[in-house]
Order: C-alpha cells, then structure tokens, then sequence
C-alpha cells in the first residue's frame, strides 16, 4: 500500500485517498501511513498531501522523524554559512591586502619624490602624508610633487582634499 503513489496510476488523489483508508483500516498497518505521505510527495502536491492525510502540522512537528531532518538541515545551513562566511573573509581580506600593498607603494614614491625635491625638509611633511590612507588623495599627492614648488603648495593639496 505505501508504494501505491509511486505505481502506474498511483498520481491520482483519489488512488492515494484510497490507500491511505486501506491502510487505517487494517491496525497493523497503519505504521505504513508516513511511508505512503513520504512516496505521495512524488506524485502530488505537499498540500494536497496534507489534506488527504488529514495531517496537523503542529503534531508533525513534534515527530523524532520530523526533528531530525530539521537538525539535519539547521546543521546544512550552519555549514553553508560558515562556508560562504569564510569565503567572503578570504576575498575582503585579499582586497584589503592588495589595498594596503598599493597605499605602501604610493607612500614610496611620495617619500622618494619628497626627499628628491625637497631634500630634509621633505621628510617632515612625508609624517603628516605618511597618516592619509586614502589611496586617490596619495596619488594626487604623488602626481603633484612634479608641479609644486614649495612643500607649502603640496600641503594644499592634500588638505583641500581631505
């Protein structure tokens, strides 16, 4: 009788009903009634299923059968979390590493620049540059030391972009 659902014919509500009442008649059976709900779920719809059954959802709920597929599927979940959680740690830990590697570049050439055209005095404004952590405002510091002539016009720069 549960495999009634999965048999030629076994589609039709009505062959599931019927089933099910062959099932409820004979006590020794009636254990059979989650097996033929399980193989009905093939056939036809879950609230049709629900109907013919008669099933409350809440009883349900409380069955062992019930509870372990869903701790079952909470543990799936936990793990495609922490999967997908490390993941996503990986990727903004790379773009924050690549991030600083280009920042530590810039600051390079800033302090290489300063100390080239501004000679000592460079470096006392290369540790008020060195605190910007703004990738576009280091280029634009970078790109200007070619066209400033003072370490005054430089610090314009960049406070006028802050």
């Amino acid at each position: 009788m549960p495999f009634v659902p999965i048999m030629k014919g076994g589609e039709e509500e009505v062959t599931v009903r019927k089933a099910l009442q062959l099932l409820r008649e004979d006590g020794e059976l009636l254990e059979f009634e989650n097996l033929l709900a399980f193989f009905a779920t093939f056939a036809l719809k879950t609230k049709i299923i629900q109907q013919i059954m008669r099933w409350d959802m809440a009883v349900l709920e409380q069955s062992p059968w019930y509870q372990q597929i869903l701790q079952e599927g909470e543990q799936r979940g936990i793990q495609i979390g922490e999967q997908r959680g490390i993941q996503i740690g990986e990727q903004r830990g790379i773009q924050i590493g690549e991030q600083r590697g280009e920042q530590k570049g810039i600051l390079s050439g800033i302090e290489l620049g300063l100390e080239l055209k501004f000679g000592s005095s460079g470096k006392e404004i290369f540790s008020e540059i060195n605190t910007i952590e703004n990738i576009q405002v280091l280029e634009t510091i970078l790109a200007s030391i070619k066209t400033v002539e003072t370490i005054d016009q430089l610090r314009q720069v960049y406070q006028s972009d802050s």
